[in-house]
This record gives structure tokens, sequence and C-alpha cells, in this order.
């Protein structure tokens, strides 16, 4: 009998009475309904799926923090759509505060997750994913008054994984760094004062290009971990024994079996 994982399903719920409030609240329109359901959607079918294969039939205390850190995301999702499809002018002031309170849990997780011991692959996956998410929403939403390139900052992690799809040497584990988290809360908080506008024009521009900056220069390091550490597979080759000339070559039982020698091929 399969286990019941309610963990995902209550955080689709609430996200739905986020949307709710937004809606009686700042106004939402169905485009932002739509992106605000279809991310509380594929964040409850991902998160059943993390726990199926990790065996896990609940979430952790830390895991309640990032939940509650994702349904703020798909709040900010939600509204960053309606400003971008439907022409809504959005509220600033909700937009940005929910942003605040998502970068300030996200230093909250990690340390509950250490001081209840329940540190965990897929915490920290989801940990990531909801940084990641943030940070393409934030500037999506940036991009119209700033210039389309600051699309790079949130493209920077999915142009990521998907190099790795095509380069399997990608695929492997990279080592803790606490410098990567630095370098995403940074994107975050970039961007979300670049969304306030509270900065000059040149300003904002000037810390965004920093930021990016920064983005360049942690990913292009962890690229150039992946190269120097990729794996090296040892494959079999066939290699059969000559034969001199002039010598008929016997089949008998024990030639049946060639011997081998190895080969090395990249992954």
């Amino acid at each position: 009998m399969s286990t019941v994982r309610t963990g995902p399903q209550i955080g689709l719920i609430v996200q739905i009475v986020l949307l709710a409030g937004l809606a009686a609240t700042v106004g939402l329109g169905v485009a932002g309904w739509l992106a605000g359901a279809a991310y509380g959607a594929v964040t409850c079918l991902a998160l059943v799926r993390g726990l199926r294969h990790a065996g896990s039939a609940r979430l952790g205390p830390a895991d309640w923090v990032t939940m509650g850190r994702g349904l703020l995301v798909g709040g900010v999702t939600a509204l960053v759509a309606d400003a971008l499809v439907a022409g809504r002018p959005a509220p600033v002031v909700v937009l940005v505060a929910l942003t605040a309170v998502a970068l300030v849990l996200d230093a909250v997780d990690g340390k509950v997750a250490r001081r209840t011991r329940t540190v965990s692959a897929l915490g920290a996956r989801f940990d990531m994913e909801v940084d990641s998410f943030l940070v393409l929403a934030l500037s999506l939403y940036t991009a119209p008054s700033v210039g389309i390139w600051v699309l790079a900052i949130g493209a920077m992690r999915y142009a990521f994984l998907a190099a790795s799809w095509l380069l399997p040497w990608m695929h492997a584990q990279l080592p803790p760094r606490y410098w990567r988290k630095v370098v995403a809360a940074v994107q975050g908080i970039v961007l979300a004062v670049a969304a306030a506008q509270v900065l000059p024009g040149a300003l904002t521009m000037l810390v965004l290009v920093a930021a990016l900056g920064l983005l360049v220069e942690s990913f292009g390091r962890d690229v150039v971990w992946l190269w120097r550490h990729r794996a090296i597979r040892v494959a079999p080759t066939l290699v059969v024994p000559s034969v001199p000339i002039g010598v008929r070559r016997v089949d008998r039982a024990e030639d049946r079996d060639l011997p081998t020698a190895p080969v090395l091929s990249l992954r």
C-alpha cells in the first residue's frame, strides 16, 4: 500500500488561499490565477515525487519553512504574470514585501535543518529550486524597465540545467560551497531593489551588472570544477591475438575466450 504524503497537498491548498487573498486585496486577473495555480500544482507534484524517491512519508521541519517561502514565491509569480501578460499595474509594495519575507526565510530553513538534524538532499534541492524560480520571476518583472539582458540572471540556473542534459559530465555532484548560496541571495536582493525602484536608474543598472558578474563567476567556477573532475570510465575492447603467416590456427576450447584490454573513454 502506498504511503499518503499530505504535506505537498496542504501546500497547494494554502497556495490557492494566498492567491484568493491577493485577488481580494490588490486584485488578480486570469493570468495571475493561472500562473500561481500552475506554480503551486507543479511544486506539489515535484514534492510528492521527491518524497517517494527519498522513501519519506512527510516533510521535515526545514522543508516546511521552505514550503512557506515557496508559497510566497507563488504569490510573486502571480503578480508578475498579471503585470506582464494582462498589463495590470503590479502592486509593487506587496510584491517587494512577499519577496523580502521569502529572502529572510531563506536564511532560516538551513539553520532549522541543522538544528533538527534533518538535512537532506531533497530539502537542499527544494531550497535551490525555490531560490531559482524567485530570481527568474523577478528578472521577468524588471526586464521591461531595465533591459532584456537582465533575463540572463534568471535564466542562468536553467541554462546550466539544460547543459547538464546535453553534457553527461555535468551531472556529477558538486561539493558544498557557501559562496554559491551567498551569490544566490545577492541576486534576489538586488532584483528586489530593482523592482522597488528605490535607486536611480544608473545605480540600479550598476548593481544588476555586478550581480550578474558574481553569478557568472559562481557558475563558471562550478563548470570548471566539473570539467576537471569529469569521470573516466574503463570500457573493455576486444583484442584479437595475431596469428603468424603460415601457421594454421587451431579452434580449441581455450581459444574461444579471447583476452581483452581496457580502453579509456571520457563520460
